[in-house]
């Protein structure tokens, strides 16, 4: 993935300049290069335009010397003006002549303008002109309508463009005698102002010529389109980088999820949340804080050992303290650690309620820690476990060390203190099934819990005598105890109140009074066996 990285960082680095220049390109290149092609464009027009109209010149100037001074000149009288002039001595050719011949001329060459003079009433001694549609419409046109001063059609295809414009040749007076009094005229009765034909200019321009002439428009708009065929093979590729990229970061986030919920098993949760949220750096630091310490360890765990097969033992213990987990961290505490069927809770790190809420969540926690194996135990027997757990709990507040405590390569978030070091011996000098309490959590949960005093212990590491205190009962419990059991020597027994039927219950109760009745003589020191005590409510005592 540090290669796709690297590639990908290395490919932005060279993209950046490359963007900034075809940005810059674009913005100077497009205005320059229409501003010079205008600029050939319009010297290509003028140069055509001059062209053609020296070209017309030419004609015109060809025509008068071959067709007027050559016949002035060689007149040996008077000259006259005809229309056929061409067999005529010394006659030059009328101005319609003049049109109709330089129309000849000029349109037989091949160029971009062209002249005609049409009419569809020539003289009857020379050739009919054929008209073709355009011409035909115009002349009624103009006829219909003669203040109208031309009429204009354009035609063509996507190459080559043509506009035809026809302007009325309108007759004058001296036009409409001559005509009127010449035998050959078609018609004796023109008017000034009648339109006698038209004169027709048609243009022609090839589109393909002038789209050559955009040589430098062409020549930007093939390298903006190298540019962008550049540019889009380089986002292609970047793209592929990029989905490269995204699905190793997948793999590799697929990958880093499994091993952060493999991890987070070997964690508590708080530890896990913290590390994962940023809010607790990966390094070997500790802090002081006031913690309530919790310490549970089973009573003759290793003669349960002994009793057991290697697989109902293992079940039996993670059952056990996948039990006791889930209820520590129902009440909010850190599980330190399991040293084999020893727990190690905190609380107070690294989330905290205050000294003394953390205190009561703790003690609240070890009461149903208790209460519930007292059902395990239950289904335990049930099963066919002779004997099964009975765990010994202590509980310290104090201050201890917290953090992460080890290297730089392998570390352990745990605490250290003579305050965790006294959770451990309040744990060993407790009553099977009992929690024991020092002063200073019995202080911050009395109000939560009925404890009673126990003879003082003297531990290593602490000069004064700790007096250890018993809780007797959870004064917040919601209902009556009903699964009773005893283990010691010489008592064995497991009674569950609600399992039991009517005459089950009679005889359970005939049995446990025998039993009180065996007790006090066997306490009192009597010999012989007293009077059968009265029948009363069941009055369980513990031994």
């Amino acid at each position: 993935m540090a290669s796709v990285s690297e590639r990908t960082a290395r490919h932005q680095r060279i993209m950046g300049p490359l963007l900034v220049a075809a940005i810059l390109f674009g913005l100077a290149g497009l205005p320059l290069a229409v501003w010079l092609d205008l600029r050939g464009l319009s010297e290509r027009m003028l140069e055509t335009q001059a062209v053609e109209t020296g070209r017309i010149i030419d004609q015109m100037r060809s025509f008068y010397a071959s067709d007027v001074v050559q016949a002035v000149n060689g007149a040996t009288g008077r000259v006259v003006t005809t229309h056929d002039y061409k067999g005529v001595p010394n006659a030059i050719p009328i101005p319609a002549t003049l049109s109709l011949e330089l129309g000849e001329r000029i349109s037989g060459a091949d160029g971009a303008v062209k002249y005609r003079f049409v009419s569809d009433l020539p003289f009857k001694d020379r050739k009919p002109h054929e008209l073709d549609a355009f011409e035909a419409r115009a002349l009624a046109d103009l006829r219909d309508r003669p203040q109208s001063h031309f009429v204009s059609e354009t035609t063509g295809s996507i190459f080559d463009r043509q506009v035809r414009i026809a302007a009325p040749i309108r007759m004058e007076s001296a036009c409409v005698r001559c005509h009127n009094a010449h035998p050959l005229s078609p018609k004796t009765d023109w008017k000034v102002g009648d339109v006698r034909g038209i004169q027709e200019i048609v243009l022609r321009q090839p589109i393909a010529a002038n789209v050559l002439a955009f040589k430098y428009l062409l020549g930007y708009f093939i390298l903006a389109a190298l540019a962008g065929s550049t540019f889009l093979l380089l986002q292609a590729r970047q793209s592929r980088l990029i989905d490269r990229m995204n699905r190793e970061l997948t793999e590799s986030n697929g990958f880093l999820a499994s091993i952060s919920v493999q991890i987070a098993k070997y964690i508590s949760p708080q530890v896990y949340k913290s590390i994962f949220s940023g809010e607790r750096d990966v390094s070997v630091a500790t802090e002081r804080k006031k913690l309530t310490i919790f310490f549970s360890d089973i009573k003759d765990f290793t003669a349960t050992t002994e009793r057991l097969q290697p697989e109902e033992l293992t079940a039996l213990l993670n059952e056990y303290l996948t039990e006791m987990t889930a209820i520590a961290q129902k009440h909010g505490g850190t599980v330190d650690k399991y040293i084999g069927d020893a727990m190690l809770v905190f609380f107070g790190d690294p989330e905290t309620k205050g000294v003394r809420e953390d205190a009561q969540a703790c003690v609240r926690m070890a009461v149903e820690m208790q209460k519930r194996l007292g059902q395990l135990n239950a289904r335990w027997r049930r099963s066919g476990i002779e004997r099964p757990f009975q765990a010994r709990i202590g509980i310290n507040t104090g201050y201890c060390n917290v953090g992460n405590f080890g290297s730089d390569d392998r570390m352990d978030y745990t605490i250290i203190g003579a305050e965790a070091n006294l959770a451990a011996r309040l744990q060993s000098v407790a009553a099977p099934g009992g929690i024991t309490l020092s002063y200073e959590t019995y202080a911050l949960v009395s109000d939560v819990v009925r404890a009673s005093p126990q003879d003082p212990i003297r531990m290593k590491g602490i000069s004064r005598d700790v007096v250890p205190y018993a809780i007797e009962g959870d004064l917040a419990a919601e209902a009556a105890e009903t699964v009773f059991s005893e283990h010691a020597r010489g008592i064995d027994f497991y009674i569950d109140v609600d399992a039991l039927e009517a005459e089950g219950a009679a005889r359970l109760r005939k049995r446990l009074l025998e039993t009180l009745a065996a007790v006090d003589r066997r306490m009192t020191g009597a010999g012989a066996p007293g009077p059968e005590p009265k029948p009363g409510p069941l009055q369980p005592a513990a031994v």
